[in-house]
Order: structure tokens, then sequence, then C-alpha cells
């Protein structure tokens, strides 16, 4: 999201001026309309800080651009302190950023300026620190770890029973005794031998 217009004004290593022109375009405003008081369209006091910060980023990496964030020195922001609003600032206000460069210590650099609106104060910074660090040392370290290959493992605990096929054998009766046979064993005393059956049926036919 890039909130600065133009750079009118710029001595590398020390100051630059820049313009933010502020319209009803901008999405902050699409859900007013013309029933919302004035006091609604004040430009948001957070975007106006951001694209002070932005002008002093350009003024960072006047002479060494990095647009590419992945690599090479990227812009880091430190912190603030001091920072005054003195007016909302309107669609069709045009708002200029004055940046100084107050000190520089190797990668770090420390800000101060002002916003106006028509030469008058919107917004003071007293102080704004920015530092560069490397790329590289901004990416998470990885470790990679050795692949193992995957085994199957079977868990006695976690196996289902082994299906098991039972086979039911019917109780076989012993087989009768042939009372005709000489095999066959005596009768119990007592105990009346019936005839065989044809001896009887051919007894009958006699008679």
């Amino acid at each position: 999201m890039l909130l600065v217009d133009r750079v009118t004004e710029v001595v590398p290593g020390e100051r630059l001026v820049a313009r933010k022109a502020v319209t009803c375009n901008e999405p902050w405003y699409a859900e007013l309309g013309p029933d919302h008081p004035e006091s609604a369209f004040a430009y948001p006091q957070t975007l106006l800080v951001e694209s002070w910060c932005q002008s002093a980023g350009v003024l960072a990496t006047w002479d060494a651009p990095n647009p590419d964030v992945l690599t090479g020195q990227v812009m880091l922001f430190g912190g603030m302190s001091g920072v005054v609003f003195h007016a909302p600032v309107l669609p069709g206000d045009v708002v200029v950023h004055e940046v100084l460069l107050s000190r520089s210590l190797g990668d770090t650099l420390i800000f101060e300026g002002v916003s106006t609106v028509e030469g008058e104060p919107v917004l003071t910074v007293e102080r704004v620190v920015m530092a560069l660090r490397p790329a590289e040392a901004l990416r998470p370290a990885t470790t990679e770890r050795p692949t193992e290959p995957a085994t199957e493992r079977t868990d006695a605990a976690d196996s289902p029973p082994a299906a098991t096929t039972s086979t039911a054998t019917a109780p076989v009766a012993p087989a009768l005794a042939d009372p005709t046979s000489a095999d066959s064993p005596p009768a119990a005393p007592n105990e009346p031998i019936a005839p065989p059956a044809a001896a009887s049926a051919q007894t009958g036919s006699s008679a």
C-alpha cells in the first residue's frame, strides 16, 4: 500500500520532502456518503503516520533502493515517540511530509519531521527509529531431518483375532446288531428273541 505520491526535494543522507494527495476515491471512504458529517471524512491518523514513515523509508534507501524484500537489505520499523496530531486531514488536502535524518548509527537510522497542509502543521514526529537488516538474517532457521523409510508395524494388541474354522462332528450312533447274525451277542436271560421278519411272513403264508 503506497501512500506517497511524489518526492519533490531530496538531499541524500540528510532530508526529503514528499507529497500525498488525499481523495475520496481511497478505500477507507467507500462506506461514506453525503449524509455523513465532515468529521467522518478525516483521514485515518494511522495512515497519516504510515505515509510519513514511507517518506522516511525513501530517504533511508535513496542511495541503495531495494524493491526485492527477499534479498539485500530490508528496512524494519523500530519504534516511534513524540507523535502529535494537530488538525484533521480531509479529502482534497495535499499533505507535505518533511523528513530529516537526525542520526545514523550504522544500520540504525533516526528520523524526525513534520507534515503540513497549506503550510499549517497537521502532524509532528519527534523520533522514528528504523533499521536495515540482511534479508537472510530474517528468514526462520530450518533444520532438515533425514527421512526414514516408512515401516509397517503390526501390534498384536491392535490386530484383530485370526478367524478360526470349527467343524462340528455329529455323534455317530452305534450300529444295531443283527439278531440273525451268528456274531450277534446272545440275548439277555428272560428276554424274548423276536423271530426274523422273513420267517414270520413265510409262516403266515403256510397257514
